[in-house]
């Protein structure tokens, strides 16, 4: 059946129960009876691409060795979770989540709406319908697609509301089945002023931004001015890669996850190729909740200015 809740109750719903089984090892601690800042915020996986050749007993078990407690599935890998499997296939999935420590967090679609060929983006549209159907029967709570790309010959500003008016029709079909439609910042549509301007036109509340820490975010104005372009519509995910790589402001980003009070999930869709992957995992978590904490400690200090 159906889930007819609300985006707000579902992902409420389903970050209460994450955040109290989760505290203490892929979210920031929380000290006191009252939560700080961010502490809501939990560490995960996109199986892009360090669980790509993971099969998903072995995924779920690295998982949980690393106590990186949430995993993205992303599409055409070796876990193979796919909207071909059968109603048996996915109760079996799921029950290998609910059995354990792990929280399947959504599917990681490789779908995009900007072709300038309506049956092209309508096969696109129902190829989602069919990984939020996925999504909804392995026990995950959004699917994360595309926008992407520009073509020539069309009009930017064409192309931006095809992307949102297709967004809209997923919204509203996704909320029917308690899955939120996750719009990753990606491809020639990375630039935030597109993202923000694709969301003006994608007002369905269960449309959110996934965050997905690009260079892109540092044009402009800044990575603040651009976070503060879409902040308000983010989803229950944003993507990043390696913490300590020093190319990218990840402090500056928990800073912002921190004073905005984030409480999705920050999934780590690593590049490098370390030789043990589950220890490098555990030592992603140990840096993100390093990043958290100082971000809240930033908070502080900034308050009592």
């Amino acid at each position: 059946m159906r889930n007819t809740a609300s985006r707000r109750d579902f992902l409420r719903a389903t970050a209460g129960v994450a955040s109290a089984s989760l505290l203490g090892s892929s979210s920031a601690l929380v000290r006191g009876a009252i939560a700080r800042p961010g502490s809501g915020m939990r560490f995960g996986l996109v199986t892009y691409l360090w669980g790509q050749d993971w099969d998903l007993p072995t995924l779920i078990r690295n998982c949980a060795k690393s106590r990186v407690l949430g995993v993205e599935l992303r599409t055409t890998h070796a876990h193979k979770v796919e909207p071909s499997l059968n109603p048996a296939q996915r109760k079996e999935v799921k029950k290998q989540f609910d059995d354990s420590p792990v929280t399947m967090v959504g599917i990681g679609s490789n779908e995009r709406y900007d072709n300038p060929n309506p049956a092209v983006v309508a096969k696109a549209v129902e190829a989602t319908k069919a990984f939020i159907k996925l999504s909804h029967d392995v026990g995950g709570t959004g699917v994360k697609v595309k926008p992407d790309r520009f073509h020539k010959g069309v009009e930017k500003e064409k192309t931006i509301e095809q992307i949102g008016k297709a967004l809209n029709q997923l919204g509203e079909f996704g909320a029917d089945w308690g899955q939120e439609i996750r719009l990753e910042v990606h491809g020639q549509c990375a630039q935030l002023p597109t993202i923000s301007k694709i969301m003006e036109v994608a007002r369905n509340k269960n449309v959110g931004v996934c965050w997905n820490s690009n260079g892109q975010d540092l044009e402009g104005k800044g990575i603040e001015h651009n976070f503060d372009l879409v902040k308000k519509r983010f989803g229950a995910t944003a993507h990043v890669r390696e913490l300590e790589d020093k190319r990218y402001p990840y402090q500056k980003l928990m800073e912002l996850l921190v004073k905005m009070d984030y409480s999705g999930w920050v999934l780590l869709e690593a590049r490098g190729k370390p030789k043990d992957r589950v220890a490098a995992l555990a030592q992603q978590l140990k840096l993100f909740n390093t990043m958290v904490a100082n971000g809240q400690k930033a908070l502080d200090k900034g308050k009592k200015k």
